[in-house]
């Protein structure tokens, strides 16, 4: 925590005494496919999930209200069930600042198709991890963990290993629910998985990498923009190994997921060995972004 609460204090131009909790997260609840006249439900529902994840305290660190991780949480209802039962998608995105800059690198975008769940209006939200009886709370509490762990990836090597550990006793605690997404044998893309790849020492080098293309890379952008972007292009050829052992491994999904358009950016305006040289990495360990990745080789910059 010491390493980004320094790197933050830098970023910020006013630092203020207050302390609030880990998380500013933005929650919209969306009914595109439910006709009623009374949705007053979705709206406490809204409020109740935002209170949840803004106002519990995740962690034992303190955190300036400019240290808060942002992120936005959107929850698209497709079916009520019952008066209290609901089926849904639940997509999670979680950002970084980058040093020197206004810019906010992506850490996660994720969507999570297996989202059932019960909610009485006006209930609070109530969550413990070792006597776990909501799906609802549940799943916010594990995505919670994984924005937190991240996080703290990318500002030092491994930081984020004791809310993956969080995480990880969550979906342990929750194998006696009936929802799905929380068992192995129930697919191979889900948060099961999403765990058991990040603790997996097969995918410390993927790990490796968050803190290498941050700290190394874009946090150096602003100083000197040849040597960041080549920390970043080594850190994309580490994944190589993650690949040779695991490829097509759900984790380098969620990782490229998120970071596919910010590489293309990035080496937009590099010379063409460069560009030549991170299009024949990407091609091979996200084979399904190649056709964006080609784009990079016709995008205007060095020669």
């Amino acid at each position: 925590m010491l390493k980004r609460f320094i790197f933050l204090i830098a970023c910020l131009t006013a630092v203020a005494t207050a302390h609030g909790q880990e998380l500013n997260c933005q929650v919209s609840v969306l009914t595109p496919q439910i006709q009623a006249s009374d949705k007053s439900i979705y709206e406490t529902l809204q409020t109740a999930i935002r209170e949840f994840m803004n106002n519990r305290t995740w962690t034992s660190d303190q955190f300036l209200n400019q240290e808060r991780i942002e992120c936005s949480i959107v929850i698209t209802i497709s079916e009520r069930a019952s008066v209290d039962d609901f089926k849904a998608n639940i997509q999670i995105q979680s950002r970084r600042p980058v040093y020197k800059t206004s810019y906010n690198s992506p850490l996660f975008n994720h969507q999570d198709n297996d989202f059932t769940f019960r909610y009485v209006q006006d209930q609070t939200l109530e969550f413990d991890e070792a006597n776990i009886n909501s799906n609802l709370t549940a799943v916010l509490a594990y995505y919670a963990y994984l924005i937190i762990g991240l996080d703290y990836d990318s500002f030092s090597p491994e930081g984020g290993t004791p809310y993956f550990v969080k995480a990880q006793t969550i979906v342990s605690n929750a194998q006696s629910l009936s929802e799905r997404g929380w068992k192995a044998f129930e697919s191979s893309r889900n948060r099961y998985w999403m765990t058991e790849n990040l603790m997996n020492v097969s995918f410390k080098p993927l790990r490796n990498t968050m803190y290498s293309f941050h700290r190394l890379g874009f946090d150096k952008l602003s100083d000197d923009q040849l040597s960041a972007r080549s920390a970043v292009t080594e850190s994309i050829k580490e994944l190589r190994r993650v690949y040779n052992d695991k490829p097509n491994s759900f984790l380098m999904q969620v990782f490229f997921n998120a970071k596919c358009d910010e590489i293309i950016n990035l080496y937009s305006q590099a010379a063409s060995d460069e560009k030549n040289q991170v299009v024949q990495v990407l091609t091979q360990i996200d084979p399904a972004n190649t056709l964006k990745y080609q784009g990079i080789l016709n995008s205007g910059g060095g020669k």
